[in-house]
């Protein structure tokens, strides 16, 4: 079936990320990352608001007990407004800053997150509601996309840095992960993945930053469909729609100068001056279902009281 591309959304996002479809309110919410900005697209009104001006989101998960569970620049936070909201995790962990570039839910209410330090390596931890922090991964280059099998036997993980999406045994019960193995691995000549998703029939979604397109491979990692985007760095992919068959693309409009360790080999640095790097909200019509993300399952605190405001990052 041929895809039907339209631009639902511009609001000039230097880095937009971490869309999540939430099937009670029939709405889209995503992020621009860089600008500390978070918006909600309702599909019955193609209307895009603006609902959070403020601390930096790095990715985020509905939650069971109401809101929003953000991972941000220095923490985390149980958001519903910014006139609601409380600090659930601390700016650090053992001494190293949480800056969070992508996150999911896992099936068990918990929350994998990937921290993103400039100039450095990050961590993929896992946040348990009950206060516990594991770290899973150390050394990563650019945390980025995960997601879950139909069957929830497998975790998906990404490092941009390597150009790989990893996979991993996961069991439920316990949050654990184990036997990493790369599942798909980018040649240097190609862009970088970034955001994804698992579809209903088991399929990896990744949106790929420099190529401007999302691509599908089957559950041995081979590629079978891939959908290009009028913008060249496509950042992440969710489905969403009321049958969720509609698949949501974001987009950045940052620019990148040559010289960095994700650049593809022999890259047309030309053609990317010239053409439309990103910064809108695009959604993509085709044949593929997607399934459910899973929700955070974090308790808000009792009692009244507010931390001060996250810092935010200039």
């Amino acid at each position: 079936m041929m895809a039907t591309i339209e631009k639902i959304a511009e609001v000039e996002a230097m880095v937009g990320e971490g869309p999540v479809w939430d099937p009670d309110s029939n709405t889209l919410m995503w992020t621009d990352i860089r600008t500390g900005r978070f918006f909600e697209y309702d599909p019955a009104t193609n209307q895009n608001r603006q609902v959070h001006d403020g601390f930096n989101v790095g990715g985020f998960a509905f939650n069971e007990f109401g809101g929003l569970l953000a991972c941000i620049w220095d923490g985390i936070v149980l958001w519903k407004s910014d006139d609601e909201w409380v600090r659930v995790f601390d700016e650090t962990h053992d001494g190293e800053p949480l800056r969070f570039n992508d996150v999911t839910a896992d099936p068990g209410g918990r929350m994998f997150a990937g921290s993103l330090i400039d100039g450095g390596v990050g961590k993929l931890y896992r946040f348990d509601p009950d206060g516990g922090v594991e770290i899973i991964e150390e050394g990563i280059g650019c945390s980025n996309g995960m997601g879950y099998s139909p069957d929830e036997s497998i975790m998906y993980y990404t490092d941009s840095a390597v150009r790989t999406i990893y996979q991993y045994d996961y069991d439920r019960a316990t949050g654990s992960v184990s036997n990493r193995r790369d599942f798909v691995k980018l040649p240097d000549t190609a862009g970088v993945p970034d955001g994804m998703t698992v579809d209903a029939e088991g399929f990896v979604w990744t949106a790929v930053w420099f190529d401007g397109c999302i691509i599908r491979f089957d559950p041995d990692g081979v590629e079978e469909r891939r959908i290009a985007l009028p913008a060249i760095q496509t950042s992440s992919v969710m489905f969403g729609g009321a049958d969720l068959t509609d698949i949501y693309v974001t987009t950045a409009g940052t620019s990148l100068e040559p010289g960095s360790p994700l650049d593809p080999k022999d890259y047309d640095w030309e053609a990317y001056g010239q053409g439309y790097r990103g910064g809108g909200l695009f959604r993509v019509r085709q044949d593929i279902q997607g399934k459910p993300e899973f929700k955070a399952r974090f308790p808000w605190p009792e009692g009244p009281g507010q931390p001060d405001e996250p810092g935010q990052e200039e």
